[in-house]
Order: C-alpha cells, then structure tokens, then sequence
C-alpha cells in the first residue's frame, strides 16, 4: 500500500536529505537549485538532474542554475511506511547530486545509488 506524505514533510525529508550530505562535498555543489514537485510529466521518475555537471563546466558561463527535481508521488508509490519515504527520498538526492558531480548512472548503481 503507497504511503502518502505531505508536500510539506516530503520537502522536510529533501532539507534532511541535503543536510545529511558531508559537508565537503555539500559546499563544492554549485549553481543547482533543488525542487519538489508531485511528478514528472510523462515519464515515472523519481528525481532528475537537469544542468551540466561540474566535471564539464570548463569555461563554463551558465546563468542559469542546475536543477534537482525530486518527485513526490512515485516515491509515496513505492513506500509503505514514513521511514521508506525519508529512506527513498535520501538515497533519490545522493544519485542525482551524483549526477551534478558527473557520475554516470551504471557508477552510480556500482556505489550503490
């Protein structure tokens, strides 16, 4: 049975998430804004990076900030219990700061994210 959690305290769980990360990797993230929304359009995900990843910033002179989407409704989907959401939403925001870091998704899987 999905278990729903607030727009709110899903947004409590991506704060707790990004506070969680070491902080020498927190203050080397740059330019990337981190969303909530309910879900993606069109396709299940349950986060996605947008924006060029550091590793490929030479030269760089983007005004625009990345963006971290982490969604709310195919994470609720996939839980059963508040824990398993908080879980979910946790290791969602490591693999997609993963991917503003340029870590590929076949890395990512290997490390276990």
């Amino acid at each position: 049975m999905p278990f729903d959690v607030t727009a709110e305290r899903f947004e409590e769980f991506v704060g707790e998430a990004l506070d969680s990360l070491p902080p020498d990797l927190a203050r080397l993230m740059d330019n990337v804004a981190v969303m909530v929304e309910d879900q993606a359009v069109g396709r299940p995900l349950l986060g996605l990076y947008e924006g060029v990843p550091l590793t490929r910033r030479w030269g760089y002179a983007g005004a625009t900030p990345d963006r971290i989407t982490i969604y709310r409704l195919p994470i609720c989907a996939m839980s059963s219990t508040e824990d398993e959401v908080r879980e979910q939403v946790r290791r969602t925001v490591v693999h997609e700061v993963g991917h503003h870091f340029g870590i590929d998704d076949p890395r990512l899987r290997q490390l276990g994210w």
